[in-house]
């Protein structure tokens, strides 16, 4: 299992990251950031840990890790 980690600070809500995961393990999402960003959902029983969001993240707002 992994975990999709986004770093609410850093993340422009431009979705790249949901249209490159294979898995759609990223989802549009409806928490806004402070810069008032939509940021988007995860659902980490999905992911594979192929870390295709965290390459494309052009704000390098995204890590993904091993859980078990």
């Amino acid at each position: 299992m992994y975990h999709i980690d986004i770093d609410k600070t850093l993340c422009k809500g431009c979705g790249l990251c949901i249209v490159v995961c294979p898995a759609h393990a990223l989802v549009s999402g409806t928490e806004r950031n402070g810069m008032g960003y939509l940021i988007p959902s995860r659902m980490d029983e999905a992911c594979k840990g192929c870390e295709s969001c965290a390459m494309t993240c052009p704000d390098m707002a995204i890590t993904v890790t091993k859980t078990s």
